[in-house]
């Protein structure tokens, strides 16, 4: 099997279609189609079912293809290595975000990585926790902004900053007239939360009275979409501190810290353990930091370079 045999199942499994495969790898169609074939002769399997429509890797061909992935990521770690002797930082970046993160973080991000280091072109894209895990475990993103801690031994996690979660409550809200609210007095009975799959759902639903029951008929699926439900229909909902800076000033008025404990979460690069891209690792926290308010800074950030 040769480096270009993988890179060709690669992208067959990505595009699903032998001709936008082949274009996409600048060959012709015929070519990549002999280099699978020889390559399915020489490992003695079937790694795409051509009869489905469209065409798909068989069960094998999907192992096979998952590690190729893999050494194709390594393969590229080891050109980085080369590149970072050189002193450069240049080329693509696939970054995956938690949707929790992303409406504050991303454009802040593109902005800024555009401004300082227009060498580097960012490819972001907006997932949940457990998908983030699977790509970065698969080497299909090279790292991930997202809430930490993760307790997988195959990724690193490096701490950017920690943001307390306040509460958005109506004016109708029997809370309202509070100035700060209790974690413990949250009752989750007028709550508002976000769908299964966000981490955040899950700190959130930790802090609320679970003897009386989450009642809410519909889970949303962006903060956003929650404080637009809590407007319309009263009740509270909690959201992280960074998203403040995108409300406007009367939706400002129905934010409420939490004490007892103050609720905070952590928000980390995470890469897999065998990334060598240290620079490049460094130009994208510092340019996460320098829009992210000093006290919220992780303190080991503010003092030292990140080293591999």
């Amino acid at each position: 099997m040769t480096i270009q045999q993988m890179e060709y199942i690669v992208a067959l499994d990505n595009y699903r279609h032998f001709v936008k495969a082949a274009q996409s790898c600048g060959v012709s169609q015929s070519t990549l189609s002999t280099l699978l074939k020889k390559l399915e002769e020489e490992l003695d399997v079937v790694i795409f079912d051509r009869e489905s429509y469209p065409m798909k890797p068989t069960e094998v061909g999907k192992e096979i293809i998952a590690q190729a992935r893999v050494v194709l990521y390594n393969i590229n770690q080891l050109k980085q290595i080369t590149l970072t002797q050189r002193d450069s930082v240049s080329g693509t970046v696939k970054l995956a975000v938690i949707s929790t993160v992303a409406s504050y973080i991303v454009p802040k991000l593109f902005a800024n990585l555009n401004r300082l280091s227009p060498e580097i072109h960012p490819n972001i894209i907006e997932l949940q926790t457990d998908e983030i895990i699977e790509k970065l475990c698969r080497a299909e993103i090279e790292m991930a902004i997202m809430a930490t801690p993760l307790n997988n031994s195959n990724l690193l996690e490096i701490p950017l900053y920690y943001e307390r979660l306040m509460a958005y409550i109506s004016p109708c809200d029997p809370m309202y007239d509070r100035e700060v609210i209790d974690s413990a007095d949250l009752p989750s009975e007028r709550l508002w939360m976000l769908k299964d799959g966000h981490c955040l759902r899950d700190q959130v639903a930790n802090l609320c009275d679970k003897k009386s029951g989450h009642n809410a008929c519909f889970e949303a699926g962006s903060i956003d979409t929650l404080i637009n439900i809590v407007d319309e229909n009263g009740g509270y909902t909690v959201i992280p501190e960074l998203h403040i800076a995108l409300l406007n000033d009367n939706q400002q008025r129905n934010i409420r810290p939490l004490v007892s404990p103050e609720p905070v979460r952590e928000i980390s690069l995470v890469i897999r353990h065998d990334y060598v891209r240290e620079r490049l690792l460094n130009v994208i926290s510092s340019a996460i930091r320098s829009f992210i308010p000093e006290h919220m800074v992780d303190t080991r950030l503010k003092k030292f370079a990140i080293r591999l």
